[in-house]
């Protein structure tokens, strides 16, 4: 079962903003609030966008770190 809990309360504005972003960037119109009417492809970009770029987040960090 999904969750929207947010495990850290003090990232929930960084997260937002991240998730805009990432709207942008593959071109779904994300408004503030309600947003049923996506359909499941755009929702999923969304999100498939944020993992792709937390992933490239952590393998800069890694690569940084040797």
């Amino acid at each position: 079962m999904a969750s929207n809990k947010t495990l850290v309360p003090e990232a929930k504005a960084a997260l937002e903003k991240f998730k805009m972003e990432a709207a942008s960037e593959v071109g779904v119109n994300l408004t503030q609030g309600y947003n049923g009417d996506l359909t499941a492809r755009q929702a999923g970009s969304i999100g498939g966008q944020m993992v792709k770029k937390m992933i490239e987040s952590y393998e800069n960090q890694i690569k940084t770190s040797k």
